[in-house]
């Protein structure tokens, strides 16, 4: 009963902000039209459709606003409007009692909670659709006193999230069957994918080991700060980690009278997204200015501090390879390798013509790279080439659109810092230098020295294995031997050969340099 009745408010929130008219425009049946109408009597069709979709969700609750903003990093299958509408929401959530949050607290760790803190601040500071945040005070196993930040699980959450989660399966599958826009925007594919983040995000043990390898990776690096995690307080529900004191990002104005670097800050900013991105393939994949603050304490005076790490992205080397090989590609203009690659990787369908994605490509890129590299947007370009993608049916990778959605954040987050950021520029030797590792002899060197000690075990091994397989296939035996014979004698004449050649070439020279000083003298 409860589902029918939380279904029936779905619709009428979808009616009630007229978002019927983004999946009905194709579906030519009149009287679902009126239907919607008179359900709907008496809403206003004043405001943008991006701004209705927004309030529509606002009003449906916290997941539903957390699905809206996993959907505005979409920007491969929403129109524009829509998708910078939803990336404005934020999670307007009030907490919940403080009394359920201590009794999750003392569940999850065993203990009462004046066993586990010295002190406890009741009120969060704050609090968001799948959790809130206490401030607290623990003693540690050396009997020091340390400030910590408290994350607890909203309760019930897990139940919630899974009847919401249904109902949108449901109602993907209808807009799916209403109308060619509804198949084109992959409804389930959609929700699909925020399931998977959502269910990440309500494991805080998860959290806090992505949190431990953003912590290692950034070390030494000296611009930027991430809490360490405190494993003996940490649960699936509750996660306790260092205090971080900053001041947050979006304060330009109190971060300039404190002293700060406002544009080395943007720049920090691109250096520290390129080398989770590039070096590390591990990148904080939520860094809007909500989870970023800057440090005014003197030994980290202007260095950046994250929080929340419930989303990361990651690339693979096969990522790292097709994107360094697509980079050298743009830098060069050559616009024809790019569709290549496209089509080798498989991301577009193998009967695509070389020519007419080349051409697409082309017409994205080309404008860019005429005007001042400072007012080129590496984040607009990226988006614009998603978009030209659907045309070609484009296999859209996950990890490669948590890519753009972080490189537009930074991207924007610098250009408010200092709006003279030149992101190409700044990006550009580390790029190259990163280009150089993924395709050049460090490259091939890293390859080697990795495997090294997997050839050290096998090659021992060889002869045996050889000895093994010639027992085993004793009629094939003998052509085998004679074949390894004959490709030897064809290595040992090419080795002559080549140490000939060698040889012939050093003589060259010499004889040369004879006839030089011969001359001179």
């Amino acid at each position: 009963m409860m589902r029918l009745y939380r279904g029936a408010f779905i619709v009428w929130v979808v009616l009630r902000y007229g978002l019927d008219e983004l999946f009905l425009t194709s579906f030519q049946k009149p009287w679902l039209h009126f239907i919607a109408r008179l359900v709907s009597i008496g809403r206003s069709w004043d405001t943008p459709r991006g701004q209705r979709m927004r309030q529509a969700l606002e009003d449906l609750g916290p997941i539903f606003v957390k699905f809206g903003q996993v959907i505005s990093t979409r920007r491969d299958l929403l129109p524009l409007d829509i998708a910078d509408e939803l990336a404005k929401l934020q999670d307007r959530v009030p907490p919940f009692d403080s009394a359920i949050a201590v009794a999750t607290i003392e569940r999850a760790l065993r203990k009462p909670l004046n066993e586990v803190f010295v002190s406890f601040d009741r009120i969060p500071i704050a609090s968001a659709s799948i959790s809130q945040v206490h401030f607290a005070v623990i003693r540690d196993r050396q009997g020091r006193e340390r400030e910590v930040a408290v994350k607890v699980l909203r309760p019930g959450m897990l139940e919630v999230i899974n009847k919401d989660l249904s109902l949108m399966r449901t109602m993907a599958g209808w807009l799916e069957g209403l109308s060619g826009d509804g198949k084109r925007l992959r409804p389930r594919e959609v929700v699909a994918e925020f399931d998977k983040y959502l269910h990440d995000e309500l494991d805080l043990v998860r959290e806090a080991s992505s949190a431990a390898q953003l912590r290692r990776n950034m070390e030494g690096l000296q611009l930027v700060l991430i809490p360490e995690m405190l494993w003996d307080y940490s649960t699936t529900e509750v996660l306790v980690m260092e205090r971080m004191h900053g001041v947050p990002i979006s304060q330009v104005e109190r971060l300039r009278a404190a002293g700060v670097d406002i544009p080395k800050l943007a720049r920090d900013g691109v250096t520290l997204f390129f080398t989770q991105v590039f070096r590390d393939g591990f990148f904080h994949a939520d860094m809007h200015p909500g989870n970023i603050q800057v440090s005014l304490a003197p030994e980290t005076f202007g260095r950046y501090i994250s929080l929340d790490f419930g989303i990361v992205g990651t690339l693979t080397e096969v990522d790292k390879e097709y994107l360094a090989q697509n980079f050298v590609a743009f830098f060069r203009r050559d616009y024809k390798r790019v569709a290549e690659l496209h089509i080798e990787s498989g991301w577009v369908p193998s009967v695509t013509r070389v020519d007419e994605l080349e051409a697409a490509v082309r017409a994205v890129c080309e404008p860019y790279f005429d005007r001042p590299l400072k007012e080129i947007s590496l984040g607009l370009v990226l988006m614009r080439l998603f978009q030209t993608s659907r045309r070609f049916q484009v296999e859209i990778q996950p990890q490669l659109v948590l890519l753009q959605k972080t490189l537009l954040n930074i991207e924007g987050l610098g250009r408010e810092l200092d709006p003279d950021l030149d992101l190409w520029s700044t990006a550009k030797p580390f790029l190259e230098q990163w280009m150089l590792q993924q395709v050049g002899p460090q490259k091939l060197m890293q390859q080697l020295k990795d495997q090294a000690p997997r050839y050290a075990k096998l090659l021992p091994q060889l002869p045996g294995l050889l000895q093994q397989y010639l027992q085993h296939d004793k009629n094939n035996s003998d052509a085998l031997i004679k074949e390894l014979l004959i490709e030897q004698k064809r290595t040992n004449q090419l080795l002559q050969a080549l140490m000939y050649a060698f040889g012939g070439f050093v003589l060259g020279m010499l004889l040369m340099q004879l006839l030089v000083r011969i001359q001179l003298f």
